[in-house]
């Protein structure tokens, strides 16, 4: 635990912003529904989001190179804050989507950031509770912020002041209990051809999962709302969506160590795509049918990412793992951007059901690239893999961290 103490006032820093970031992703699809934007213009503040996403991803570690942890975490906080309190100031679609492009590019800076300093400062025998620990964050944070909603209202200014608050509070815990400043992270060269070649499966699915669950994160809330749902169940739902990913995640992971893990891959995939038609079609608006289906759906959907990435690695040599990861986000990135808008014209044309169907079509379109893949490719020897390790979409380094973890892990298994 002494080891650990250190790194508490970056988890309580990441447990706010990961609380703020998950909270203002619901809430802007909500307020935006009772202020009259369109599912298409709620859809394009979704893209501009994943847009500063990537920029973020692509130019961060040269802002902590030129100014260092704390500044550069002080000068994207304070960004984020005040781009929260502009959107309830001004509301308006083009302002809404500028801010949310500045919020994309201020929370994968401060994620990258605090990933960072997890990574250099945890021990490498303590790496793998540092990172449960930070799971752990990760889902109560953005499970709980959500019900925030219910209990000060959508509507109004109070909830925008919360969470501008709670995004600035995560500036304390920063400033005050850590004065290391580590080496910033190394710059990886980007190779997208060359991560493509090594396995074209794992970068499809990884754009795939992009499209559909930025859809699902950004269009939930709206198609929620649309069926009929109240407040408290519109955040439910997509509470409940995330922690299905979260509990079935190990397990499948666990399958995947030891079957042929496109297999694993191909059942998770027609799992999501049967529960999205089940809510396209099925669900109707009874709360509790909507609530055991989003369950299911998120069972299946979150745990995509991390098997489409282990079936990368898997191909991957041993000094591509960093590549190989950094690529994979930039292309579950390429797919984030184009999501939501996509979707957003579906509800418009055909109704809140309409997300679903869209989301299961992407699904049926990657279940025929694996059957493709497993009669083009031989599988990797079960000798030959590298071990599942559940990722989170939330930067480039989180994939270094759980690398990190797994090799010590390893060393220690082999003693």
């Amino acid at each position: 635990m002494s080891a650990i103490r250190p790194l508490i006032p970056l988890l309580i820093a990441a447990g706010i912003l990961l609380g703020g970031n998950g909270l203002q992703g619901t809430l802007i699809a909500l307020r935006g529904a009772q202020e009259g934007f369109s599912p298409a213009v709620i859809g394009f503040i979704g893209t501009s989001y994943f847009g500063g996403f990537l920029l973020s991803c692509l130019v961060i570690s040269r802002i902590i190179k030129s100014v260092g942890y704390v500044r550069s975490f002080a000068a994207l906080a304070a960004m984020a804050s005040a781009g929260t309190l502009i959107l309830v100031l001004m509301i308006d679609p083009v302002v809404w989507s500028v801010i949310r492009f500045l919020t994309g590019f201020c929370f994968a800076g401060l994620f990258t950031i605090m990933e960072a300093w997890l990574n250099s400062g945890a021990p490498n025998e303590h790496r793998a509770r540092v990172l449960a620990i930070y799971r752990v964050v990760d889902i109560a944070s953005v499970t709980g912020a959500q019900f925030l909603i219910p209990v000060f209202g959508a509507g109004g200014f109070t909830i925008f002041a919360i969470m501008s608050i709670m995004i600035t509070l995560s500036l304390v815990p920063v400033s005050l209990g850590d004065r290391s400043n580590p080496k910033a992270p190394e710059d990886v060269k980007l190779d997208l051809a060359r991560v493509f070649r090594i396995s074209p499966l794992g970068c499809i699915g990884c754009i795939a999962v992009g499209l559909t669950n930025s859809s699902f994160r950004t269009l939930s809330p709206v198609y929620a709302e649309e069926i009929g749902m109240s407040v408290a169940d519109v955040v439910t739902f997509v509470s409940v969506g995330i922690v299905g990913g979260a509990i079935i995640q190990y397990p499948l992971g666990y399958l995947s160590d030891r079957w042929d893990r496109r297999m694993v891959l191909l059942i998770t995939t027609i799992g999501a795509m049967a529960t999205a038609l089940a809510l396209a079609f099925l669900a109707g608006s009874d709360a509790l049918v909507n609530f055991a289906l989003v369950f299911v759906f998120g069972s299946f959907a979150m745990p995509l990412y991390s098997l489409s990435a282990a079936h990368a690695n898997d191909r991957a040599g041993p000094d591509e793992f960093v590549l190989v990861n950094v690529a994979l986000m930039l292309f579950y990135s390429f797919g984030a951007i184009g999501g939501p808008f996509l979707a957003a014209f579906a509800i418009e044309r055909y109704g809140p059901g309409a997300l679903f169907a869209f989301i299961a079509a992407i699904y049926a379109a990657f279940v025929a690239i694996i059957l493709y893949r497993v009669q083009a490719r031989s599988p990797v020897p079960t000798e030959s893999r590298s071990r599942f390790i559940a990722l989170l979409r939330t930067s480039t380094m989180f994939a270094r961290l759980a690398r990190q973890t797994a090799n010590g892990d390893r060393r220690k298994g082999g003693k």
